[in-house]
């Protein structure tokens, strides 16, 4: 794993050319990067744990998945408030702790005999309530540690440097795997969470405290941040456009791994090298973005992603059993991630540039939220169909579907977006307190142009990847 201890460094200049002379956002860099390299050994070892050692049919592996998703559907609303409402990196020290307590249980159970498919089901259910707490604070916080300005470089250059972390960590999860046995190789991730609750809490920016009253219910201000998206068309877009691919993604992702390793006869080492291939696909995307957006426009280029995306699972609906459909495979899987490392930064940087400061976490947990609350949807019909009409149907009827989010973003302004929007404003309600408003877009020049004033122009995804 790696360390967040570093030398010191002087502070950056104020103009803010260079993110890595900021201690806080490297030691921020560092724990996730640990905590990404750390979930990849996980998702590298759990399938293989379950589907090979553990015997799961296809309907249990629909459940196990159901389950490890149903925390962000529940709970992403409340984190979310609650990372507005109080301190972002205690928070994510605590979800860090938890899943590093709950998925050690794991190798124990394993070295005991007495693992069960009931005990992973639970530990995906603590460790995904543990992580929706992380995760809301953690990309909320990143705002806080740079300018304004740098926001999309910062997103290019984290979304890079994880890509190479989950490669890292596809490639030693295979290695754990293949030497210590899925179960022990778990470790690797309980070592990763503890790396990242250090490193975030060797960050010394402070927060600011929230103007709100405090005897305001958390329910009142989960509220607050969905009518502020529902409120701005670009956040209620990219929300919907995010939420439509991960329920394509939920019912792909759900039998990628039974598909890979038992149809296809992909070896748990091959496996490992392809999501490695994904995630280096993943970090030439991120690294192009705010290139490709300055050419083509982050509309246009996020719409180019979106329409490619569905053509790469092609190979893979084709495939039979052998090492020329494995590359094949890989290839396109490259293809696919490069894709949605480049929309996925670039609609990143867009909501978190036109949302004000107070409604950073709570703007993110309501994508999450839908996100989340697609995917044990699509994690039961996955099942269901993957019983009824077999695996490789039903991979062709999420593919289908990847084209929902495509005709959303073509129907809406996003379209045509040339260039980064600017950035948020907020207004006073009447007779109360000040409350951050949905950002208005000037009028000259237009930060989204209409469909009538331009040509037609214009995305954490693979089976492996992540819309938000």
């Amino acid at each position: 794993m790696t360390s967040c201890a570093e030398p010191s460094a002087p502070p950056a200049s104020s103009s803010g050319d260079s993110l890595w002379r900021r201690r806080d956002f490297r030691r921020y860099l560092t724990g996730q990067i640990a905590s990404v390299a750390g979930s990849s050994i996980t998702q590298m070892a759990l399938p293989v744990l379950a589907v090979l050692h553990l015997d799961a049919t296809t309907a249990q592996v629909a459940w196990l998945a159901f389950v490890g998703q149903l925390p962000p559907a529940l709970l992403a609303l409340h984190a979310g408030a609650l990372a507005d409402r109080y301190s972002k990196r205690r928070q994510m020290i605590t979800g860090d702790l938890v899943s590093a307590a709950v998925l050690s249980t794991v190798p124990v159970a394993a070295a005991l005999g007495t693992l069960t498919l009931t005990q992973l089901m639970i530990v995906a259910v603590v460790q995904g309530a543990a992580s929706v707490l992380h995760d809301a604070a953690a990309i909320s916080l990143l705002p806080r540690l740079v300018d304004r300005s740098l926001i999309q470089r910062s997103n290019s250059r984290v979304g890079a440097l994880l890509a190479v972390a989950a490669t890292a960590g596809s490639h030693l999860g295979a290695a754990l795997t293949s030497v210590l046995g899925p179960a022990r190789a778990l470790l690797g991730d309980v070592v990763s969470f503890l790396v990242s609750a250090g490193c975030t809490a060797r960050i010394q920016a402070r927060e600011p405290a929230p103007h709100r009253p405090q005897a305001r219910r958390l329910r009142e201000e989960m509220g607050e941040g969905l009518r502020y998206v529902h409120g701005d068309e670009r956040l209620r877009t990219l929300t919907l456009v995010n939420a439509s691919t991960s329920f394509a993604l939920g019912l792909l992702n759900t039998l990628w791994a039974l598909y890979l390793l038992r149809t296809l006869a992909v070896s748990a080492t091959a496996f490992g090298v392809l999501l490695g291939l994904g995630a280096l696909g993943a970090a030439a995307g991120a690294l192009t973005a705010p290139a490709l957006a300055r050419r083509w426009g982050p509309g246009p280029m996020m719409l180019t992603a979106l329409a490619i995306t569905p053509l790469t699972q092609i190979p893979m609906l084709l495939a039979f059993p052998s090492l020329r459909w494995q590359i094949t495979i890989g290839a396109a899987l490259f293809l696919q991630l490069a894709c949605a490392g480049a929309a996925g930064t670039t609609q990143r940087s867009i909501r978190q540039i036109i949302t004000t400061a107070g409604m950073q976490a709570r703007m993110q947990a309501v994508s999450t939220w839908l996100t989340a609350g697609a995917r044990p949807l699509a994690a039961l019909l996955a099942g269901g169909l993957g019983t009824w009409i077999g695996v490789r149907p039903t991979l062709t009827v999420g593919t289908v579907l990847l084209l929902v989010p495509l005709v959303v973003l073509a129907r809406s302004p996003l379209r045509a977006l040339r260039h980064m929007p600017d950035q948020p404003s907020a207004v006073p309600r009447t007779g109360g307190d000040p409350v951050p408003s949905p950002p208005v877009p000037r009028t000259a020049p237009p930060t989204v142009p209409t469909p009538a004033r331009t040509e037609d122009d214009r995305h954490d995804c693979p089976p492996t990847g992540d819309a938000t």
